[in-house]
């Protein structure tokens, strides 16, 4: 049986790095075979973040059981990455990444219930980093699989097949996370109970909730926006660079290496540095990552980007998040999490966005939009740092 955090792996590797970043490496692919625009690009890119969004709302709404989102939900991407390859229509692709992304959520939302209350309530709760690590192993996988494929000339509409398959692989050696009941059980039995006196914990937070702090929900909202474009065009800049295949295709895998590794990295700087000191200097990372392959094309451009970027997301979110528990307070973390997820929402969502609008109305190339989210990525740091003071105050 796979133990429980390598089944955690295996579940975000498939819900993120197939079912939300695998577009990224396919779309130079499908822009060779099938004649797709980077504007159309974008938009396909933005239908799996709103479906994310959508995915979580909903959750919020369902009394799905934790296991029964991340069953379902795994068999949903494993379903929409294979539509991709056999729909020849964009509408259609468009349906396909909106529940990918749906599907990407419900996973994620699973996965924490089953995998990380789990490990905290087993005091493991330092393997959970072996779990979110999926993400950066699963953005590897794809980025690795579509380089092998473009060498081998395959078609974009067999590489989504082939991940497709990928994602089922990945989905069996996840199923134990269902079907085992003592991975099942255990969820349930730290999630809050009810108190016995609701009237009185309603009061309380009608009476002494704190407001919301909308700094952090700004700045993680730039974030979105600034991280979000090179995340998504890194290998369609990089196949309008270099004419070798092979060398174009190494800018994702080298994403996804940098991003698994960079939370070990991002835990030995604390020892030193505060959580804001440490969001701000990966945030400037971020802006040259994002800056440079437009004021430097060449390859290495593009594989300082892959680094920068892939470094510094995942250290942001980690961060940005215990941040955010930090400066409300228990009672109100999970609202201020809440909006600030929103606000990255919508940051993610509004970046290729903009450049789907831009490019098509006024003919802007993608370098002004890396301009524009170094810009903003670099101003939001500032108020990052400013967090360090009022925590000295308090």
């Amino acid at each position: 049986m796979i133990p429980l955090p390598l089944a955690g792996l295996l579940a975000l590797a498939v819900a993120m790095g197939i079912g939300r970043f695998a577009f990224t490496p396919v779309l130079p692919m499908m822009q060779a075979d099938l004649g797709l625009s980077l504007a159309q690009g974008g938009w396909l890119a933005s239908a799996n973040y709103l479906g994310y969004l959508l995915g979580a709302l909903l959750v919020t709404h369902m009394n799905w059981t934790p296991a029964m989102l991340l069953q379902r939900g795994l068999w949903l991407v494993v379903l929409t990455t294979a539509a991709m390859g056999l729909d020849t229509h964009w509408a259609g692709w468009l349906m396909w990444r909106l529940l990918a992304g749906v599907a990407s959520a419900w996973v994620m939302i699973g996965t924490a219930s089953l995998c990380i209350a789990r490990l905290n309530a087993l005091g493991k709760a330092e393997h959970s980093g072996i779990v979110f690590a999926g993400v950066g192993c699963g953005i590897t996988f794809a980025g690795l699989a579509c380089m092998g494929l473009t060498l081998l000339s395959a078609s974009a509409a067999s590489a989504w097949l082939w991940l497709a398959a990928a994602a089922l692989m990945g989905l069996l050696g996840a199923s134990t996370l269902w079907h085992s009941p003592e991975h099942t059980q255990p969820p349930l039995a730290v999630e809050p109970a009810p108190t016995p006196a609701p009237d009185s914990e309603a009061s309380m937070l009608n009476t002494a909730t704190p407001a919301l702090h909308w700094g952090l929900i700004l700045c993680y909202g730039v974030y979105g926006f600034g991280y979000i474009l090179p995340a998504t065009f890194l290998p369609a800049q990089a196949r309008l660079l270099i004419p070798d295949p092979w060398l174009f295709s190494l800018a994702w895998p080298v994403f996804g290496l940098a991003s698994a590794g960079s939370t070990l990295i991002a835990s030995r700087l604390a020892r030193r540095f505060s959580r804001p000191q440490i969001w701000a200097g990966a945030q400037v990372m971020m802006a040259v990552g994002v800056l440079m392959p437009a004021i430097w094309h060449s390859l290495t451009a593009i594989l300082i980007a892959a680094i920068c970027v892939g470094s510094s997301f995942m250290v942001i979110t980690m961060v940005g998040l215990q941040e955010a528990q930090a400066t409300v307070g228990a009672a109100r973390a999970k609202h201020q999490i809440a909006a600030m997820t929103a606000s990255f929402a919508l940051g993610q969502l509004v970046g290729p966005i903009f450049f789907s609008l831009t490019h098509a109305w006024f003919g802007a190339p993608l370098e002004f939009a890396l301009i524009l989210g170094a810009l903003g990525l670099l101003i939001g740091a500032a108020p990052i740092l400013r967090l360090d003071r009022r925590a000295s105050k308090a």
